[in-house]
């Protein structure tokens, strides 16, 4: 297997790659990572089942798309494809460190100014891919309020209802999502999609960098309020935010909306305290 990666790291780079070294490193709760050294260069390789190849792909992709826009700093993909019984995606490699203030300020304001790319197509996105290991729907739609009832929101609760879950109100929130989102008229934005502490950090030269994204075009909103699920971003990133890009008014109501999306994607991939969680939430937005 390393032996079929090393040769596309060399053929997509021109540059002849055989790693010498290999040490495991975090991949995620869904991935093996490892950092494959050569004497030179330095890879971060993940690895899952072969079936898994097309989540690597629209990984790829959707880092790409964010590294084309020039705006915040994301691993560039090298390569992906499968070998034997493996999948795998081979990313540059990026050494993190720690960030302060000021490159947590940078982090807003390069967020936001990514926010700016759009998508005359409307929501959604080229492809499916994953919201952690949930299959995360990206079907074209023109109305952000039907697009989040139908792709976001409502195909969740599907799953979740397989799972057992209970969710009493679900349907009553459905339905009311065009009202609780009347007035609120967002352009699509390139967005993160997965946006909480774990996926963000800062090189050892303090640059702001994200990774491990579910990319779509969406509300802009949605990734703000992501970084509010888990403890919340420092102050500074959010200064940073609104001093490029200020968020709309009503954002403090639709927060708990959007974070509901990821509520419940953890009940699917985790079970346990999520469902009470997520009706909590529910009861809290039909108030």
């Amino acid at each position: 297997m390393w032996t079929e990666i090393d040769a596309h790291i060399s053929q997509v780079t021109g540059e002849k790659f055989c790693s010498s070294q290999r040490r495991s490193v975090g991949g995620g709760c869904i991935n093996q990572g490892y950092a494959v050294f050569d004497g030179k260069r330095t890879y971060f390789v993940k690895l899952n089942q072969a079936s898994q190849a097309a989540m690597f792909e629209a990984e790829a992709l959707g880092l790409q798309q964010m590294f084309d826009t020039n705006t915040i700093r994301v691993p560039k993909p090298i390569c992906w494809g499968t070998a034997g019984n493996s999948c795998y995606l081979v990313l540059e490699w990026l050494e993190i460190g720690s960030g302060n203030t000021k490159s947590w300020e940078e982090m807003g304001r390069n967020l936001a100014a990514m926010h700016k790319a759009s998508s005359q197509k409307g929501f959604g996105w080229e492809i499916n891919n994953t919201i952690g290991s949930t299959p995360q729907i990206n079907t074209w739609t023109s109305d952000w309020a039907e697009f989040y009832a139908k792709h976001r929101l409502g195909y969740q609760f599907q799953l979740a209802r397989r799972r057992g879950g209970r969710f009493a109100q679900a349907e009553e929130l459905l339905v009311a999502i065009p009202e609780l989102l009347e007035g609120h008229n967002p352009q699509p934005a390139l967005v993160h999609g997965d946006l909480w502490g774990g996926n963000a950090g800062f090189t050892v030269q303090g640059e702001p960098v994200i990774f491990d994204p579910a990319t779509y075009f969406g509300d802009r909103e949605v990734d703000i309020a992501m970084t509010e699920l888990f403890g919340g971003f420092p102050a500074a990133f959010y200064r940073g935010y609104n001093e490029i890009f200020p968020l709309d008014e009503g954002y403090e109501e639709r927060k708990t909306l959007y974070n509901l999306y990821h509520i419940v994607n953890h009940f699917n991939l985790f079970g346990g305290g999520y469902e009470s969680q997520a009706n909590s939430a529910i009861a809290r937005i039909l108030r």
